[in-house]
């Protein structure tokens, strides 16, 4: 296979950075909608004294956000591939919004459920979005680090989040912290509709840049519909298969994580509430680091100085996932030093995998089905994220322990790599649907 070599650095250096606008932007879109996830998790106590909820109706609250947001995730990817990145983003984030305004006004838990449910929708197009985003926005050498910006940011909201949201909580209650994160999200609506373009519509993007752009991914054949294959074909792809049982694993350790940590280190450990929302920070922001250094920095400056980009990737995806296998060691934890060390090594080993991940889906999915592709990894992604405060709020109610919770984390994170490494195999575009001319 012939290899195309990549732009000297000093020619890259030296062409405008308009690209990266969008990069950042996206990254503030995660960084606001995981607010409105984290809030949650904060507010457990103050949910359970205002609702008379239990640990188990946590779980299945925790988890209502994913059931819509699963269930979106197989026909965004279409919609998005149909409809674009802008118009689809501009009514997601006005939903979103709504629904961190309806938590906050509810007088019942059912009316809570719905603003979850409703969250879970609006929220639903992110991640295929900004995947299909970097794709037309960045050639493959820079995709690892751009897509580590918007990737690192869900790992950076709940680092400052959950102590932020925490505090803001114990000062004005949880109705005004979610109240709060509905502003913000409305403030990110008007950046969005002012900024965002895909290049073919940007007037301000350069020829300079364009052409670099456009010399490794190409914007025409990008947005080819002719190119686009059809959900079913995809469905079928050994690739797309294991990308999504090794996603799916990732993210089941991540809510895991997201919905459960605090009251975690609290009930397990003993932590009062304010130092437990402070400590949560902490595995987070490793995970933060890990992301954007190691999943993105560090694997787009190896590919930049030659070293093959395939085995690259996939170390980094599979090792990444293999460190997620601290969170065992969390289960034998007595003391919130070595809790936040093993969880660290956890968050971030998976961290530095999942830009990887992300950025993966745009060199093996077929031109023009980088949103549908993106939409199937979700769906694979949020079923793990209804599964895995549901599962530990029955482990933690039956056992009283996280031992088992997070055991059962790690069985799933080694099928995750059995995944990655027997069924996706070499990074590389699926085969084109063969159209019926082709028979």
């Amino acid at each position: 296979m012939a290899i195309t070599p990549h732009p000297p650095p000093q020619t890259a250096r030296a062409i405008p950075r308009r690209r990266w606008r969008i990069a950042w932007l996206l990254g503030l879109g995660v960084l606001v909608n995981y607010f409105d996830r984290v809030n949650l998790s904060v507010s457990y106590a103050a949910l359970t004294t205002t609702f008379g909820i239990t640990a188990v109706t946590f779980g299945y609250l925790s988890g209502a956000y994913n059931w819509t947001y699963a269930l979106c995730q197989l026909p965004i990817g279409v919609i998005l591939d149909r409809f674009g990145i802008r118009r689809v983003g501009r009514l997601s984030i006005i939903l979103w919004s709504v629904a961190s305004f309806a938590a906050a006004l509810t007088p019942s838990i059912g009316g809570f459920f719905a603003a979850r449910f409703l969250l879970g929708i609006g929220e639903a197009s992110t991640f295929p979005a900004n995947a299909k985003a970097i794709g037309y926005w960045f050639p493959p050498q820079e995709r690892s680090f751009a897509t580590s910006v918007f990737d690192a940011a869900a790992k950076f909201a709940s680092a400052i989040g959950v102590p932020l949201i925490g505090m803001l909580l114990l000062r004005v209650g949880w109705r005004l912290s979610f109240a709060a994160t509905g502003v913000v999200s409305l403030l990110y609506f008007f950046l969005f509709w002012r900024i965002y373009r895909d290049p073919a519509e940007d007037p301000q993007l350069s020829e300079a840049e364009r052409a670099y752009i456009a010399g490794s991914a190409s914007i025409a054949r990008e947005t080819n519909p002719e190119d686009r294959a059809s959900l079913g074909y995809l469905l079928r792809q050994r690739k797309v298969l294991g990308m999504a049982l090794g996603f799916g694993a990732y993210n089941y350790v991540f809510y895991l994580l997201l919905t459960w940590l605090p009251n975690y280190l609290s009930s397990a450990l003993g932590i009062d509430l304010l130092h437990s929302f402070l400590y949560t920070g902490v595995p987070w922001l490793f995970a933060t680091f890990t992301d954007l250094v190691i999943g993105g920095w560090l694997v787009d400056e190896l590919v930049r100085r030659g070293f093959d980009g395939n085995r690259v990737r996939k170390i980094v995806l599979i090792g990444g996932t293999a460190c997620g296998l601290g969170i065992i060691g969390a289960a034998n934890a007595h003391t919130a030093a070595r809790a936040l060390a093993w969880i660290s090594l956890s968050l971030g080993g998976l961290a530095a995998a999942a830009p990887v991940g992300w950025s993966i889906l745009s060199l093996i999915a077929p031109r023009s089905s980088v949103g549908t592709v993106g939409g199937i990894i979700n769906f694979s992604n949020q079923l793990s994220g209804i599964a895995a405060p549901i599962v530990t709020g029955y482990l933690v109610a039956r056992y009283h322990s996280f031992a088992l919770a997070f055991a059962v984390s790690g069985v799933y994170l080694l099928v995750g790599i059995a995944a990655y490494i027997f069924m996706v195999g070499r990074i590389e575009p699926v085969p084109p649907q063969p159209r019926p001319s082709e028979f």
